[in-house]
């Protein structure tokens, strides 16, 4: 690849080579361009095997209700499992488990198809039918992968819930979804120790869960749990006495296929709902095309966990329905050491790696001579996904971990929108750092202001969907109107993502951060993200968290925390100098009120930086609810040095 500077920012154009043998080629633009509801019915054939073909692409009578491929029928499981079997590739290694304590455990498509018709039939034998609701509280094991598709296999939605979540959490989201089944295990490993899942179960279904009949416990690690007879079965006695072949029904494309609980900024968490051909659809053709995959060589990772829409879409779905090879890992990536993912890729020669900016500063924070230790020059594709990307990150994941070589794509959507939206296409769009850049074909997408007009380049505003797209979400469990009024009354007619965005003069979109994380600065709108950016790419900082503080003067104020990279201590002119170099950057504007160099940030155990919580620190107000951090001590420490921090 080339690399050149342009105005805005750095550009990398396709290489010839690389672009010559791509899976996506540029006329994806132009054929989705001429008729999209063609295209999307040629990539519902090319990417998925239905039991019967669909009469209408789509039926949007109903909006924003959507069907997807009417009349279409099609089991889930058997597109990711069954139907490569049956194409002679049932020795093709399905799943690399690695286990956080160094187990390790390789299931082929056929060994995988086995366990997953295992699972269906124990699952039906605990009355687990179509439409019932299963939900699934596991780390990330192979045993997590086979009871999704076990669910989907049988039309029976399932609800995941991260492991890491409390009992209340886990609590409300079974209520809600009134499950029938609950899929959890002894415990898991973290950081080296066991840890206990089962408790948490009980716990939740101690506050009352009507619904629940059973508990289905995989044994992972050991740990003692308390046992409630005639509740609870152990998933691998049930599995081993249920027959190993299962026929699988054929489902509607609009059977729901999962549901995935969001947090809303108000109320309870929102039950996001998932069908079955668009969804899969859409997930297939992605993973396909932005990651360039060929499943006949290729070894994918993809870092989520399964408890978020990245596991669905980008671990289970998306890479089994293309027949991929993956790697899933239980653990943490400084387990044993800082090298662990690198280890990993070098053992298993992943070509394509999927993962967080979170995860890709941390690793800068760490230093480059853990990666230096591994040999990484199998990774021939690089994704982003989670958060914007800034592009001191993107530059460094490509550099240290691409070798300098790799494309690496940087992808926006949802959990509401089921799959990737806007993202780049290897070998085909000329790369820029940090931003997600274009629609992908099919895809329609506007950066508006506060009336609903387009905006002009370089203008910030909101980004909206302009039109339905397959894995969209049908609705949020038991409340059409909360759907109608969170997503579609904002601009009417028109999906409203809740986030900022802004084009270049090039065209390509920028994303801004969440919509209350773009300030409003004595009247300038200011993204928490590019100020976020502004602060990494000083050579001193590793990573960076900013949010905007009431302040009486200027409506809003920036404030900012710190984590240096290792070698750097604080000076008694580091803030002046990190704000001064903010104000060069972006502007006198933007300079942060006050910056505060912290040890850590606090980060749920996904990886997500808690930015609700560091505004409470810096508007004063008493810290709210730390339960899903990783070290709710963080606070401890960022509360109580706040008062030293300061601006000039």
């Amino acid at each position: 690849m080339t690399t050149t500077e342009g105005p805005a920012a750095q550009t990398v154009a396709p290489d010839p080579e690389f672009a010559a043998q791509a899976v996506a080629k540029a006329d994806l633009y132009e054929r989705a361009a001429a008729d999209r509801l063609g295209f999307w019915a040629e990539q519902a054939r090319e990417h998925v095997t239905w039991d019967t073909g669909f009469t209408d692409v789509l039926d949007w009578s109903n909006a924003p209700f959507a069907k997807w491929f009417v009349g279409g029928t099609l089991n889930v499981a058997v597109n990711c499992v069954d139907r490569h079997v049956a194409a002679g590739n049932g020795e093709r290694v399905a799943l690399h488990f690695e286990g956080e304590p160094g187990d390790t455990v390789s299931l082929t498509y056929a060994q995988l198809q086995e366990q997953v018709c295992r699972a269906a039939n124990a699952l039906s034998a605990l009355g687990v039918g179509p439409g019932d609701r299963v939900a699934i509280y596991l780390p990330m094991l192979v045993e997590s992968v086979v009871a999704m598709l076990a669910c989907a296999r049988l039309g029976a939605p399932h609800s995941v819930v991260f492991g890491g979540f409390s009992a209340d959490a886990l609590h409300s989201r079974i209520v809600d979804a009134e499950a029938k089944v609950v899929i959890t295990c002894d415990g898991s490993y973290r950081r080296g120790k066991p840890t206990a899942l089962k408790p948490a179960v009980d716990a939740a279904l101690a506050k009352g869960a009507p619904s629940v009949t059973n508990v289905l416990v995989v044994r992972r690690n050991g740990e003692d749990v308390a046992w409630t007879q005639g509740r609870d079965v152990w998933w691998h006695e049930a599995l081993e006495a249920a027959p190993p072949e299962h026929e699988a029904q054929s489902f509607d494309a609009e059977q729901p296929l999962f549901i995935l609980y969001t947090s809303g900024t108000t109320g309870k968490p929102k039950g996001i709902l998932h069908t079955s051909g668009g969804y899969l659809v859409q997930a297939a053709y992605t993973t396909r095309n932005v990651f360039d995959l060929r499943p006949e060589r290729d070894v994918y990772w993809c870092t989520a966990d399964i408890g978020w829409v990245t596991g669905h879409s980008y671990v289970v779905y998306g890479p089994l329905a293309n027949g991929a090879t993956q790697v899933i890992y239980e653990g943490t990536p400084d387990t044993p050491d800082k090298d662990r993912w690198w280890s990993v890729v070098e053992k298993h020669g992943v070509t394509i790696l999927y993962t967080a900016p979170t995860a890709i500063r941390t690793c800068m924070k760490w230093g480059e001579e853990f990666p230096a230790r591994h040999d990484l020059s199998s990774l021939r594709v690089l994704g982003s996904v989670g958060e914007n990307i800034n592009p001191e990150a993107w530059n460094w994941y490509r550099r240290v971990i691409g070798g300098g070589r790799t494309p690496v794509v940087d992808t926006w959507w949802q959990t509401e929108t089921g799959a990737q939206m806007i993202a780049p296409l290897p070998g085909v769009t000329a790369l820029k750092a940090g931003s997600a850049q274009v629609p992908l074909p099919g895809i329609a997408a506007e950066v508006v202001d506060d009336a609903g007009e387009p905006l002009g380049h370089g203008q910030a505003g909101y980004l909206v969907l302009t039109e339905p797209w397959p894995s969209m979400l049908r609705g949020i469990w038991g409340d059409e109107q909360r759907f109608k009024d969170t997503y579609w009354a904002r601009f009417p007619g028109r999906y409203f993502a809740g986030d900022g965005a802004k084009r270049d003069e090039d065209g390509d979109i920028w994303l801004l951060g969440r919509v209350d994380d773009v300030m409003n600065v004595s009247g300038h709108r200011l993204s928490t993200a590019e100020i976020e950016s502004a602060l990494v790419s000083h050579p001193d900082v590793a990573e960076a968290a900013v949010v905007g503080a009431t302040d009486e003067t200027t409506g809003q104020a920036v404030v900012a925390f710190v984590i240096l990279r290792g070698g750097h201590a604080e000076g008694p002119d580091t803030v002046a100098d990190l704000r001064a170099h903010v104000g060069k950057e972006i502007g006198p504007i933007a300079k942060p009120r006050s910056i505060m160099v912290v040890a850590e940030l606090p980060k749920t155990r996904s990886g997500k930086i808690m930015r609700r919580l560091l505004r409470d620190v810096a508007e004063h107000r008493p810290t709210g609810d730390v339960t899903t951090l990783t070290d709710s001590t963080v606070m401890d420490s960022i509360r109580s040095g706040m008062g030293a921090s300061a601006g000039d």
